[in-house]
């Protein structure tokens, strides 16, 4: 919960147009258009290259999972 964090959170906010696709599935965020936008945006791009890749990994697990319906919090009886 520092300033840095939500820097980093806004920014992962800003990012829904930078997805890497490959047909079926997400693979990741543009991770250089990233840093730059965080660049412009004034963030620290030492906390923007420690935080984003920790975020990016759990952002593709659950796209991926919605995307094939396997949401592990997706509770069916």
């Amino acid at each position: 919960m520092t300033q840095d964090g939500w820097q980093v959170w806004d920014l992962v906010e800003r990012l829904g147009g930078q997805l890497r696709v490959i047909p079926g599935a997400v693979i990741g965020w543009d991770m250089s258009a990233a840093l730059a936008l965080g660049s412009a945006l004034g963030i620290n791009p030492l906390v923007v290259a420690e935080l984003l890749p920790e975020i990016e990994a759990v952002m593709v697990r659950k796209v991926n999972e919605q995307m094939t319906g396997n949401d592990a919090s997706d509770v069916r009886s």
